[in-house]
């Protein structure tokens, strides 16, 4: 983490109530990083912690499927987080879903639009307006990508949620070079199997629609899921050696820990 005045770095967290943005949420309050938690709905443990360690916490609801929603929700943002006595901000672009799961020819035009709306192009646009704010105020940024495996795998069923990993991981290898020289720290982060709610909706999956559904439910049974807190913690060791980081890259979980 950068050591910086305490009070004077926010973390911006999409996806936030539930799940690993929830769990990166903690991490940054326990590291005393004020926090900004952006998500359709609130997460009073968040809250209750932040009050007990005296540091910010802001919940921007925002449906990031909606455009409109996504505008007002980057103004609440940039309001909350960018003023005088700001001096490093970490945004994470946690929020993403994995529906449709389903073979081509059977897509439904909404279901990807609003996959496309909420995996790519809403981080897109977030990093977009952060980093115009932060290089006019001279402040460094942040900016970790949370992406998948599946960016570089051919998967029987995910082809909108692969494509859209594969368009985040080539979104952040584009922004490391554009902003090279400006003190930002910018990577994707890739963090393996995890049991969350996504994780559920992967196994109510048909067979039809995605023929590995029952290598994933197995890995539920066998206890082969790693939790959001243990897979946020690998994120915030990296995180801890910034001057390593090489920008750009996409980081994998399963290569910062013991085999």
């Amino acid at each position: 983490m950068e050591e910086r005045v305490i009070g004077m770095q926010y973390a911006v967290v999409t996806g936030a109530s539930r799940g690993l943005g929830e769990a990166i949420a903690r991490q940054y309050l326990l590291k005393n990083v004020n926090v900004v938690a952006v998500s359709r709905s609130g997460n009073e443990e968040l809250k209750a912690l932040a009050d007990e360690k005296g540091l910010e916490f802001h919940h921007v609801s925002c449906d990031l499927s909606d455009m409109d929603d996504l505008n007002r929700g980057l103004n609440q943002m940039v309001d909350l987080v960018f003023h005088k006595e700001t001096h490093y901000v970490y945004l994470v672009n946690n929020a993403g879903v994995i529906e449709p799961i389903e073979t081509v020819g059977q897509l439904e035009a909404d279901a990807v639009q609003k996959h496309m709306q909420v995996n790519v192009t809403a981080p897109i646009l977030t990093v977009n307006r952060f980093v115009k704010e932060a290089n006019e105020r001279e402040v460094s940024l942040g900016i970790i990508n949370i992406t998948s495996g599946a960016a570089e795998k051919t998967i029987h069923g995910w082809s909108t949620y692969s494509s859209s990993k594969a368009a985040i991981n080539r979104f952040t290898q584009t922004l490391a070079l554009e902003q090279e020289g400006r003190g930002h720290t910018i990577l994707a982060y890739s963090p393996g199997v995890i049991d969350t709610d996504m994780q559920g909706e992967i196994r109510s999956s048909s067979e039809d629609a995605f023929a590995d559904v029952e290598k994933f439910r197995k890995l539920k049974e066998e206890g082969e899921l790693r939790s959001p807190d243990e897979v946020a913690s690998v994120l915030m060791n990296l995180l801890e050696k910034s001057d390593e980081i090489e920008n750009g890259r996409v980081y994998k979980l399963y290569d910062l820990v013991d085999k």
